[in-house]
């Protein structure tokens, strides 16, 4: 690289331009952000009109409604459902992410990426796996907390890795998650709000800031 004596300025945004791209990934697109929202959003109908309407119950009669048993047609619903948004959401990221690395000429798999990888699915699968706990154990009414406060960990624990807007999108979806475990009968609609309009919304933010 050469340097510019006449404008030494530029040449320290440019190394910075430089150190950044080799330590952080750079090609995650906020059109994921809005898939991954979608999705959460779409799935939330479906959890409300089809699965707890018609049972011709609500949220916080579904949590009372459990008994000593789990399993059962509701709870089976809402997890099949879960489990297709959490596969849609993971699918827009990969696709969007790559399509964009491949337009900005930069590379997808990188140490970067394997970095920003485990440090966000740590506490991913650690809450996962709590929130199966809660299940079994009839506490469900802090499934949606846990959900919400522990996928705002792992964002905060990868957005050193990544665009600053993640990390600011993790404290949100913890501050939700708290909100969630205090008006534990509006779960549903905390839900909604952190996994499908904070991502709607930030991801408009990143792709208007980043990609056009």
């Amino acid at each position: 690289m050469k340097t510019n004596l006449a404008n030494p300025t530029e040449d320290l945004q440019a190394i910075r331009g430089i150190m950044e791209r080799s330590s952080k990934f750079l090609s995650l697109s906020g059109l994921s952000g809005i898939f991954a929202g979608v999705c959460a959003l779409l799935g939330a109908a479906v959890a409300w009109i089809f699965i707890l309407d018609s049972g011709n119950l609500h949220y916080d009669e579904y949590l009372c409604s459990i008994g000593s048993s789990p399993i059962n047609p509701v709870s089976v619903g809402l997890s099949i459902t879960a489990l297709f948004v959490l596969m849609g959401a993971i699918f827009g990221a990969i696709y969007f992410s790559f399509r964009r690395a491949r337009k900005t000429g930069l590379k997808y798999w990188t140490n970067s990426t394997r970095r920003l990888l485990a440090h966000l699915l740590i506490p991913l699968i650690s809450g996962g796996i709590f929130a199966v706990i809660l299940i079994f154990r009839n506490n469900t009414e802090l499934v949606v907390s846990v959900m919400l406060i522990f996928y705002g960990l792992s964002l905060v624990n990868a957005g050193k890795f990544t665009l600053g807007e993640i990390h600011y999108l993790g404290l949100t979806e913890i501050g939700l998650g708290v909100l969630a475990g205090i008006f534990i009968s509006h779960g549903l609609l905390f839900w909604s709000l952190g996994f499908g309009v904070m991502h709607i919304v930030y991801g408009i933010v990143m792709y208007y800031r980043y990609e056009r």
